[in-house]
């Protein structure tokens, strides 16, 4: 049997159709309810659905008043607050295309972005960096606008772009993805595919408004269904936050693996009487952090995968929980292959994770480089660039991304999975994995790895040879106080081998 995964397409989008209203849906339904608590140490600040309707429809109006007009791209230059989701639903609400961005970017940064994407305006928070635009709707401005007269919702294609994200390119520079209105309609999979989401629960995302996983799962997804967003104020420490889990009666989790690492190592009590489970994403779950935290806290772990060109489309969840490492399986309604140069490959053969062309949640293109999204086709399959192999059962397992493979005298390695190994070993905080070059065109593995201190090199040689097949065993263990992450907290596995030339020069 060849790896494919394709139990039928979703139900069809409906036409006309608009993004922000999809989210906002059941507002009027649940008006009082509370869609969204800021969750400071000693209150919560309480958006009713009333309140959130009016202030995203009120910015539409607001953004149409100030000369933007449908089809107009305004780049988000916007901090981790609320003004951030409410701004990128106001947009897409009156058909403006929002581009959020992180707060993190430098001057140079969103000058190139500026000078890709041609904005008809920047919103902006004045202390948030930005090169310079003619158009700026400042911060102050934005909040007005919550109080003028409801627009419309601006009904159309669900075909029509939307909005669109950054992701970095293999080649150093970002790329722009274009994305449809659809691109919510497919998140409808996730619910019962990843969340096991009911409109009852209190869904605690521990990332930052500015953060997309955040703007996804934290916010638009619950709101989707009408239960309630809870996001921890901006500079919450993280030790915080098992006692804002239990005072607000979070009964779902979701975070980045490192964020469950720091609260099982926060030291603070971590029962939790009203939560269900976990979700995970944004980089892969170690299953040794995974266990820990079933052990520790008696609920369970759903990770995802998936991507700023397809948002996440394989997972676990409470009705499909994972095997093994296995990552879960494709959401119900998704079409998935595994493929090798000439198509789909044999069931439990490595190749490369590849989503139908016909997924709604696919992106449109990559604007300004539609080379580049052709590119990334083969027949009617959008190549993901991560190498994974499907079970019968249709369960995958990821390993690695294809430019992150590790060659190893002739054999190719997952860094996941020295990564999966190491990461057992008392005194390893977290660890990375990469070929490192030892003279001209020598190649080994090495590990870096944090922890309170220095391991002995010979201790952790025995305990991979025991544990690793001879070509996949790092031959170098490099200490650091922490691994390159970039913005959204990934590992940066491409940065590490200048780590191991530091340290050698």
């Amino acid at each position: 049997m060849l790896s494919i995964f394709d139990q039928g397409p979703p139900p069809p989008c409906p036409s006309p159709f608009n993004l922000a209203a999809h989210v906002l849906r059941h507002a009027d339904g649940v008006s009082d309810k509370t869609a969204l608590s800021v969750l400071g140490p000693d209150s919560a600040q309480n958006w009713t659905y009333r309140n959130l309707k009016q202030a995203i429809l009120g910015t539409g109006t607001g953004l149409l008043q100030a000369g933007l007009a449908p089809g107009d791209i305004a780049l988000m230059r916007l901090g981790n607050t609320v003004d951030f989701p409410i701004a990128y639903l106001g947009a897409i609400a009156v058909g403006i295309v929002p581009v959020p961005t992180s707060s993190q970017l430098t001057e140079p940064e969103t000058a190139r972005m500026i000078d890709d994407l041609k904005p008809a305006a920047v919103l902006r928070d004045p202390v948030v960096a930005c090169a310079a635009h003619p158009f700026q709707i400042k911060l102050g401005d934005l909040a007005a606008m919550r109080d003028l007269p409801p627009a419309a919702f601006q009904m159309g294609d669900p075909d029509r772009m939307g909005y669109v994200v950054y992701t970095s390119g293999t080649s150093g520079r970002p790329r722009a993805v274009a994305h449809a209105h659809r691109a919510i309609w497919a998140r409808q999979m996730m619910v019962d595919g990843w969340y096991g989401l009911r409109e009852t629960d209190r869904l605690c995302h521990a990332g930052a408004f500015n953060w997309t996983y955040t703007l996804g799962t934290g916010l638009m997804d619950p709101w989707t269904i009408g239960a309630t967003a809870l996001i921890p104020e901006p500079g919450t420490d993280l030790n915080d936050l098992p006692a804002l889990l239990r005072q607000h009666n979070a009964t779902i989790f979701a975070a980045a693996p490192g964020v469950f690492r720091k609260v099982l190592n926060s030291g603070e009590d971590i029962t939790f009487p009203d939560l269900r489970h976990g979700l995970c994403a944004g980089e892969k779950l170690p299953r040794h952090l995974h266990e820990r935290w079933v052990d520790a806290t008696g609920t369970e772990l759903y990770e995802a995968y998936g991507m700023s060109e397809c948002s996440t489309f394989i997972s676990s969840s409470p009705a499909h929980p994972a095997r093994g490492n296995a990552l879960g399986q494709p959401q119900p309604g998704r079409r998935v292959a595994i493929l090798g140069p000439d198509g789909p490959v044999p069931q439990g053969q490595e190749g490369t994770i590849a989503v139908h062309r016909s997924d709604p949640g696919l992106m449109l293109t990559y604007l300004n480089a539609p080379d580049e999204a052709d590119a990334r086709m083969q027949g009617d399959w959008f190549l993901t660039g991560d190498q994974g192999a499907m079970a019968v059962d249709g369960q995958i397992t990821y390993l690695g991304r294809d430019d992150d493979m590790m060659n190893a005298g002739g054999y190719r390695v997952s860094p996941v999975e020295v990564e999966a190994a190491l990461s057992r070993y008392p005194g390893i905080a977290q660890v990375g994995a990469a070929a490192v070059e030892v003279k001209p065109d020598t190649f080994v593995i090495a590990a870096f790895y944090t922890g309170p201190e220095k391991l002995d090199d010979d201790a952790l040689r025995t305990y991979v040879e025991a544990n690793l097949a001879r070509y996949k065993q790092p031959r170098a263990f490099i200490h650091l106080p922490e691994l390159p992450a970039g913005g959204n907290g990934k590992l940066l596995r491409r940065a590490l081998p200048a780590y191991f030339k530091a340290t050698n020069e």
